[in-house]
């Protein structure tokens, strides 16, 4: 499976920011994900990097000035903006937020957003008390309401040597939005989907917890293929080490039970319910209130008790789809799932088997449908192997709706 920024064109617009420097790694992850970057730098930016810089990255010619006779705007000013698939403005300093709000051109930059019916994303860069000016936040109102994508700017430390809000958000976080705003008329647009990630933690004492070996990473990879089909995608995720995907709704849980009540709530009439997330079969019948301390016993006999199947009980859902990780008998293990869970598809691997085990980058399944088929996939990446789900998925719901 091809990353989702595999041969498209990207036209990133780069502004007069100290954040210029982060447009550098954003232009350098873009080509290594495969993407076509044209950039265009303002005068402003120009003072803070160097077209070469970005030549050498992209390999391709650099726009600097809207009537340079060597520039490809300079022949056909809405060149650029006609090619490209989407519009990156990354930083986006206030004051071109304002020209693009009150719909100036006056460089190559401005001409190439203006002229484009490309989608564009802006992720703003400047002062807090800029961003929080009335002018600004009306700008970007505006913006939004014409249908851009703003994202951020971020909080934290400023290069006026404050805290606060405006700065810009990192370039891995951008790719997500990037990817998200190219795949929004994926098959899978104009869908919700649910997925939930992450071994669940039952508490035995507030120190101590009962969970398993699920790193999150399969779930994680189901949300980020689905959000890249242009689905509206919503993560339910038990804690796990890894980073919230950009442009995915995220909701944090612990327990089994606080897993089940999210669900509930949150896949009601959703059109897909993909249940990755490694649940807690049993949890303690009593949670101590204070730590237990090691005493002279040599042992501590721990009394549990079921837990709700979060799967049987939901409601809602056009399409479910389950996961398990086995360690033995997975056909047949995978089989009687299928048939008393009342899913559409099951997916399974095998724990022990090398590669795919669980904090593996890589998995190897076989996806079971109600409809008898069968499919046996080789060992590929975690994000492969939940394109290949969604592939079902996607065959599935048509009949649903």
């Amino acid at each position: 499976m091809k990353s989702p920024l595999s041969n498209r064109a990207v036209v990133l617009g780069i502004t007069g920011s100290i954040a210029s420097y982060k447009a550098v790694d954003l232009a350098s992850k873009l080509v290594q994900a495969g993407a076509q970057v044209d950039v265009i730098l303002s005068r402003g930016a120009s003072q803070f990097v160097t077209a070469l810089t970005f030549r050498s990255f992209t390999h391709r010619p650099v726009v600097t000035d809207l009537f340079d006779p060597d520039s490809e705007l300079a022949v056909e000013h809405v060149a650029l903006a006609q090619r490209a698939e989407i519009v990156v403005v990354a930083p986006a300093t206030v004051h071109t937020i304002a020209k693009l709000a009150l719909g100036l051109a006056d460089d190559a930059l401005t001409t190439t957003v203006l002229a484009t019916q490309a989608p564009v994303l802006l992720a703003p860069a400047m002062d807090g008390r800029m961003y929080e000016h009335p002018a600004t936040r009306e700008n970007l109102h505006k913006l939004e309401e014409r249908g851009v994508t703003v994202v951020g700017p971020a909080e934290g430390h400023l290069a006026s040597g404050l805290r606060g809000w405006g700065r810009m958000v990192e370039p891995g976080e951008l790719l997500g939005h990037i990817a998200a705003v190219l795949g929004h008329k994926g098959d899978l647009a104009g869908t919700t989907v649910v997925v939930t990630a992450g071994g669940t933690q039952e508490p035995l004492d507030p120190v101590r917890v009962l969970t398993n070996r699920s790193s999150g990473k399969m779930g994680y990879a189901v949300a980020e293929a689905a959000r890249d089909r242009g689905a509206r995608t919503v993560l339910v995720a038990a804690p796990t080490a890894l980073t919230d995907p950009p442009a995915v709704e995220v909701h944090h849980v612990g327990t089994a039970l606080e897993m089940g009540a999210a669900v509930a709530k949150l896949a009601r009439g959703v059109a897909v319910l993909v249940m990755a997330a490694a649940v807690a079969d049993y949890r303690p019948v009593e949670t101590a209130p204070r730590k237990v301390k090691r005493g002279k016993q040599e042992t501590w006999t721990v009394e549990l008790t079921r837990t709700p199947d979060i799967l049987m009980g939901v409601e809602g859902p056009r399409v479910k789809v389950g996961f398990a990780a086995e360690t033995e008998d997975l056909l047949s293990n995978a089989r009687e799932k299928l048939r008393t869970k009342g899913v559409d598809l099951f997916v399974a691997n095998d724990v022990t088997s090398p590669g795919s085990g669980f904090g593996s980058d890589t998995n190897e399944v076989i996806i079971l449908g109600r409809d008898g088929v069968v499919e046996k996939l080789p060992l590929m990446s975690k994000y492969e192997v939940a394109h290949r789900v969604l592939d079902r998925v996607a065959k599935l719901l048509p009949a649903r709706r």
